[in-house]
């Protein structure tokens, strides 16, 4: 018996790029380049050689700056003005600017240079239309990021408050997760301070 094709799922990703990056001190870690491209362009067309159906990146800080080094990618960029409240605002701001018949969003912070397109990839095909999940990409059973929200927590997601990720969600619906295993540490790799950012530049190719 012919069994009728199953949809594939329409998944977007939300690049956080509105943060003040304090730590890193005068300059802004998003515009900082590494290997000759700054640190959240090289996220950025990661997610753009993904499987990924829209890709929008929410700015804030420096706004200007950041639009400068993404303003010819293909994407949406939506200006979070309320970014001074923290991180969940971008969230909300990247939800609300996405296509109505997306299935899924995968968050993707802007200061994970290491991120490729093969690991978000990974990540989205773990996902089931028919059975969604909050696939999440682990490492020696170490969860990390980025994270792909299923549609029906969207507005959970909506209620987050402050620098609130989605730690305390994946906390809540533990029992809904679905682990995708990463060969490598990219997952983890984050850059806030002038010392990481050294040590990242000095191991780029």
């Amino acid at each position: 018996m012919h069994k009728p094709e199953v949809e594939s799922a329409r998944i977007a990703a939300i690049v956080l790029a509105a943060g003040r990056s304090r730590r890193m001190g005068v300059c802004n870690k998003l515009c900082c380049e590494i290997a000759g491209v700054p640190m959240v362009r090289r996220v950025i067309d990661a997610a753009v050689g993904s499987a990924c159906v829209q890709i929008v990146a929410v700015t804030g800080h420096d706004d200007r700056s950041v639009v400068a080094v993404l303003q010819d990618a293909r994407i949406s960029l939506v200006h979070n003005a309320g970014f001074s409240e923290g991180l969940a605002s971008s969230i909300r701001c990247g939800l609300r600017a996405l296509d109505p018949e997306i299935d899924a969003a995968l968050i993707v912070h802007g200061d994970m240079p290491y991120l490729t397109s093969a690991h978000l990839d990974r990540i989205l095909a773990a996902f089931d239309p028919a059975a969604p999940g909050i696939v999440a990409p682990v490492r020696a059973g170490r969860r990390g990021n980025p994270v792909l929200w299923p549609r029906r927590y969207f507005g959970d997601l909506l209620t987050l408050h402050g620098d609130q990720g989605g730690r305390r969600l994946t906390e809540q619906h533990a029992a809904d997760i679905v682990p995708v295993e990463i060969e490598d540490d990219a997952i983890f790799a984050d850059i806030d301070t002038p010392a990481e950012l050294a040590r990242v530049v000095g191991d780029s190719p």
